[in-house]
C-alpha cells in the first residue's frame, strides 16, 4: 500500500484524492494570512480553490467550517479591538438570513446573485455618493440578513459586511477583528443549517481539523503583519482587494451565463 493510498483510507472522505486535501490545507495557511492582514480576500480565494478540487456538495459546508476556524483565530488574536455592538446587531440579522436561506430555494440564478454583489461592492467603493453614507444599527442588521442568506448558496459573502464596515470608517485593527467576529457567527449559523439539512461533517472531520490548524498558523502570521502595517497602506490594500473581489464576481457571473 502506497503512502497516498494510506492517507486516502485514514483521512479522506470518499471521492477526495490526497492531492486535493493537501492543496486545500496549504491554501488555508496563505488565505488565512491574507485575511488576517487585510480583513478579507482569503475566504473567497479558498472557496475558489475548493470549488475546483472538492466534490460540489461539500464545497460550501466545508468552506464554512474553515472560515469559522480562520475567523475565530483572528478574533482571538485581535480580540481587544472588536466593536461588539456591530457584531451583535449583524449576528441577529444573520440568524434570520441563515434560517431563510436554509429553508428557501433561491429562484434567482447564482450568476445574478454574484453579479449583483460585485456591482454593489464597486459602487460602494467608487460611487460618488456612498462615501458620505454612515451605516447604523438597522443597516448592519439588514447586512447580516442579506449576507447570511446569500452565503448559503455561494459561500463567500464576507465582502458585503466588509463594505459596510469600511463605510463606518473604522481603524484597521477595529475593522479587521470586527469583521472576523461577524464572520464567525455568520458561518456558524450556516454550519448549523447544513447540519440540519443532513451534511455529513463527521466524514470530513480530520481534513477539516488539518485545514483549521493550517489556517490558524496563517492567521498568526497575518496578524503580525497587520500590526506593523501603516494605516494608509492598509486602507489602500483593503480598497483594491475589495475591487479585485468584485471584478472576480462579475467575471464568474459572465462565464456562468455563457456556459449556462
Amino acid at each position: 500500500m502506497t503512502c497516498e493510498m494510506a492517507l486516502d483510507l485514514a483521512l479522506l472522505p470518499e471521492n477526495l484524492p490526497a492531492w486535493a486535501a493537501v492543496a486545500a490545507i496549504a491554501a488555508s495557511f496563505f488565505t488565512a494570512a491574507l485575511t488576517a492582514a487585510f480583513g478579507l480576500g482569503g475566504g473567497l480565494a479558498l472557496l475558489a480553490l475548493m470549488s475546483v478540487v472538492f466534490p460540489p456538495g461539500a464545497v460550501i459546508p466545508v468552506h464554512g467550517v474553515a472560515q469559522v476556524g480562520s475567523n475565530a483565530g483572528r478574533l482571538y488574536l485581535q480580540r481587544k479591538d472588536v466593536i461588539w455592538p456591530i457584531v451583535l446587531v449583524f449576528s441577529a440579522g444573520g440568524v434570520l438570513g441563515a434560517s431563510l436561506g436554509g429553508r428557501l430555494a433561491v429562484e434567482a440564478p447564482i450568476w445574478l446573485l454574484r453579479g449583483g454583489v460585485g456591482c454593489f461592492i464597486l459602487f460602494s467603493i467608487w460611487g460618488p455618493g456612498f462615501k458620505e453614507f454612515a451605516p447604523g444599527r438597522l443597516t448592519f442588521f439588514l447586512t447580516g440578513v442579506v449576507a447570511s442568506f446569500l452565503t448559503m448558496f455561494f459561500g463567500a459573502t464576507g465582502p458585503i459586511a466588509a463594505t459596510m464596515l469600511s463605510a463606518a470608517k473604522l481603524q484597521r485593527l477595529n475593522l479587521v477583528v470586527t469583521h472576523a467576529a461577524c464572520m464567525v457567527f455568520q458561518h456558524l449559523f450556516k454550519i448549523i443549517a447544513f447540519g440540519l439539512l443532513g451534511f455529513a461533517f463527521t466524514q470530513w472531520a480530520l481534513v477539516i481539523v488539518a485545514i483549521l490548524l493550517s489556517g490558524f498558523a496563517g492567521t498568526y502570521a497575518g496578524t503580525r503583519l497587520l500590526r506593523k502595517m501603516p494605516e494608509a497602506t492598509f486602507k489602500s490594500g483593503f480598497k483594491y482587494i475589495l475591487t479585485a473581489i468584485a471584478v472576480y464576481l462579475l467575471i464568474t457571473a459572465v462565464l456562468e451565463v455563457r456556459t449556462g
